[in-house]
């Protein structure tokens, strides 16, 4: 501000995710609101006050899926970019199943798995994109 000289700064938010593999494929949830209703995208969502990354990703897998997991390592980090509401971090890890059972939930409307060489058409974000084509590469 000219005036005053405070600097309003539009930070990214940190988000996090989990690329969870199973004998189907990788674990892939529809979403329930916009932005992308309806596309497919990876467990994620944003991280709350207080909270760690793994912790965001476990619970945003549990939140949307049912699954319950350990987190086994860092995937990846990518810029997010499309997200009209806000640019944003995403942090993705690798988590093995430790329990659960599998049902849509929170904000997602279908979960299920998807071969990585067929994943679906529609899918909400870049990043997310991005990742699975590395997963596509990895496997």
């Amino acid at each position: 501000c000219p005036a005053c000289a405070f600097i309003h700064y539009r930070n990214p938010v940190p988000a996090a995710g989990v690329i969870l593999p199973g004998r189907e494929g990788v674990l892939m949830v529809k979403r329930k609101f916009d932005p992308a209703a309806g596309a497919w995208c990876l467990p994620a969502g944003f991280m709350e006050y207080g909270e760690t990354p793994e912790r965001c990703a476990v619970r945003e897998l549990r939140e949307e899926t049912g699954i319950v997991a350990r987190i086994t390592g860092l995937f990846g980090v990518y810029a997010g970019l499309d997200d009209p509401r806000v640019r944003s971090v995403l942090i993705l890890f690798t988590a093995a199943r430790t329990g659960g059972r599998l049902a849509a939930g929170d904000d997602a409307i279908e979960a299920r798995y998807f071969a990585a060489s067929k994943l679906p058409r529609r899918i909400a974000f870049e990043a997310h994109r991005q990742a699975l084509a590395e997963f596509r590469a990895r496997t």
